[in-house]
């Protein structure tokens, strides 16, 4: 008997797009076993029940009874993250969806910025700060975007961490990502000259966004191409526990046109996976870091 769907379970569309990935590493691990069980886990209701997660904010042992077995949701969703697999997707996904836009692989410009946000009850203190400038108690995210807004870098501190710690690891893992295409990056003005030097190492313009003097007193305006980081934050916060799970749910999105249709670059997704070994995607994203993010203790 068929379930009722979730809000946040993938389409059929949106499963074709990384079924051939998840399918090839389930076939390699599978190769590697001693004993060569594929098991009888359904890895589509798995990813299902890592969105769902994700999307609520759950605890594992509370996801619902109609979905698999949270123990086995989490063993592939560490697995996942050890073999760096949700990272090649995400990165798959992202230059599709650039090349559906006519853009290259690699941007130009990145915008970054920062959000403090409220840690559960459960997190360890410390790993946890006070934002004096937010009063918010929790933790602090970072992320690096381009214009698009897709994910290039994601960095997890302290709250009370200062920016500047946020914005050089983010450049040092914008310019591993985009090698020497990268030329400039877009900070607010909480980044002081300590980003701007570590980015003048890394051959990196980064420049200081200031407010107009005429929009002061009028609240939260948005400035022009750092608005939208500014989105990114918002979708991050409502995949509220990976923001990496996040960024694959939301450029599937992209890539879904209504009506069933796929917008997709120049083959499909099938093809692309079959040819990874020999592929330009392969080459590139096997030298690329990952997005995962890093923790910093204040």
């Amino acid at each position: 008997m068929e379930r009722r769907p979730y809000p946040s379970d993938l389409s059929d569309v949106q499963w074709a797009l990384i079924q051939p990935m998840i399918t090839a590493w389930k076939q390699g691990r599978v190769a590697r076993s001693a004993t060569g069980d594929p098991g009888s886990c359904d890895l589509r209701e798995v990813v299902n029940a890592i969105f769902y997660q994700n999307r609520t904010g759950c605890q594992w042992r509370y996801l619902p009874h109609d979905l698999p077995a949270w123990s086995a949701v989490f063993y592939y969703f560490t697995l996942w993250r050890q073999d760096g697999l949700d990272q090649r997707i995400q990165e798959l996904l992202r230059c599709q969806v650039r090349e559906g836009a006519r853009r290259l692989e690699d941007p130009s410009l990145v915008i970054i910025d920062t959000q403090s946000v409220r840690a559960a009850a459960g997190v360890p203190k410390t790993t946890t700060g006070l934002d004096a400038n937010k009063k918010v108690s929790g933790r602090k995210r970072g992320l690096a975007v381009d214009v698009m807004g897709l994910i290039i870098g994601v960095v997890v501190l302290a709250a009370s961490a200062h920016d500047n710690t946020a914005g050089t690891a983010l450049l040092d893992q914008a310019a591993e990502r985009c090698g020497m295409r990268l030329e400039k990056a877009l900070v607010d003005q909480g980044f002081k000259d300590e980003v701007v030097i570590h980015g003048a190492l890394l051959e990196i313009d980064v420049e200081v966004v200031r407010r107009n003097p005429a929009d002061r007193g009028k609240g939260f305006v948005p400035q022009p191409k750092r608005w939208v980081v500014e989105i990114c934050q918002a979708q991050c916060t409502h995949g509220v526990c990976w923001p990496a799970v996040s960024a694959v749910s939301v450029q599937m999105r992209r890539l879904y046109q209504p009506g069933g249709r796929v917008r997709r670059s120049r083959s499909s997704a099938s093809s692309r996976w079959s040819a990874w070994a020999m592929s330009r995607w392969g080459q590139r994203l096997s030298r690329r870091v990952v997005i995962q993010p890093r923790l910093i203790q204040a």
